[in-house]
């Protein structure tokens, strides 16, 4: 077995490990998100329910509250947007790089 191939079967081990121990070890855990745990704190210190602001615009759009999984795609999507952009330029820095390596190489 080649070096790399060595490294590849550990990594996917490695991955796989990541992926099933957590669904092990919290099985039956509950996760609330960040506003549900500020809008208890702001509860707790004023004694009063919390009344948000602003009605977010998607709800605002389609009359009611915006499924989880909608919400989650959404926020998948923005997130693959940022990484896209990000991604983008830090490829452009990259590749000017290496040009700039090849043109002093070639002047020197």
């Amino acid at each position: 077995m080649t070096k790399t191939k060595k490294k590849v079967i550990i990594l996917l081990l490695i991955t796989i490990l990541i992926v099933l121990v957590p669904l092990f070890i919290l099985k039956g855990a509950e996760f609330g998100g960040s506003d549900d745990a500020g809008s208890q704190v702001i509860s707790e210190i004023t004694g009063e329910e919390y009344e948000p602001w602003f009605t977010p615009v998607m709800e605002r759009w389609i009359g009611g509250e915006i499924p989880g999984e909608t919400e989650s795609l959404l926020f998948c999507v923005q997130t693959a947007i940022g990484v896209g952009i990000i991604a983008f330029f830090m490829g452009r820095f990259v590749e000017r790089t290496k040009k700039e390596k090849l043109e002093s190489n070639k002047i020197g």
